[in-house]
């Protein structure tokens, strides 16, 4: 089943307390120009359900997307694009850092990360920051269609070999993704699925053992 297949926007928002209620949410975020919209574009086979652009910084607010099984997607705006003012860039450092450790409804973090220029300082500091959450986080390996063969290969070994590290903090999990190619699709829909699977199954446990919460007999 491809969770994004029939993803419809649902709101954009550019202030935390515009934030809709929703029972739970995934989120995309990446380094500008790291080809988080197209692999989004990709996902849902939508040409045009988050806007691509060459230039860099193009996202500019939350935006959120239902998913077929009632729950979201969000489209963070890009990190590490210097061309805004002072004042806007500020803003989406704080309106991102502020969603990512304060929304108790996202369950987990897609990373989109350049395969032919992974883990830069940023992409780090990203999950440095993330990990105090304690949910976990995907790494898609976007554009592997610049690479050959042997070099996704490689790629993909070396970013697994350095985030080991990491790894034993948190859950981290990375593939290779092509949005030009169509590769990786279903391979994000078995780790974001399993996400959501794992989430009912928590707020099903908290409702059996809160009467309050259970239907009487």
């Amino acid at each position: 089943m491809n969770l994004f297949q029939n993803a419809k926007f649902f709101t954009t928002v550019n202030h935390l307390k515009d934030l809709p209620d929703t029972p739970a949410e995934i989120a995309f975020v990446g380094r500008s120009n790291a080809g988080k919209s197209s692999a989004i574009n990709t996902l849902t086979n939508h040409v045009r359900l988050a806007y691509v652009s060459k230039t860099p910084g193009r996202t500019q607010h939350i935006n959120f997307f239902e998913l077929s099984n009632g729950s979201f997607m969000v489209d963070l705006p890009g990190y590490g694009y210097a061309q805004v003012p002072e004042a806007i860039r500020t803003h989406w450092v704080k309106l991102l850092g502020d969603y990512l450790q304060q929304r108790r409804q996202l369950i987990g973090l897609v990373l989109i990360m350049d395969a032919r220029h992974p883990l830069k300082e940023l992409d780090l500091r990203m999950l440095d920051f993330f990990h105090i959450t304690g949910r976990p986080v995907h790494i898609l390996l976007s554009k592997a269609d610049k690479l050959s063969k042997n070099e996704q290969i490689k790629t993909l070994g070396a970013v697994k070999k350095s985030l080991k590290p990491y790894m034993t903090r948190q859950r981290i999990s990375v593939q290779l993704f092509s949005s030009l190619k169509k590769q990786g699709i279903e391979e994000v829909n078995q780790v974001v699925g399993a996400w959501f699977a794992t989430h009912q199954e928590e707020m099903d446990n908290l409702n059996i053992g809160n009467p309050e919460n259970s239907e009487s007999l």
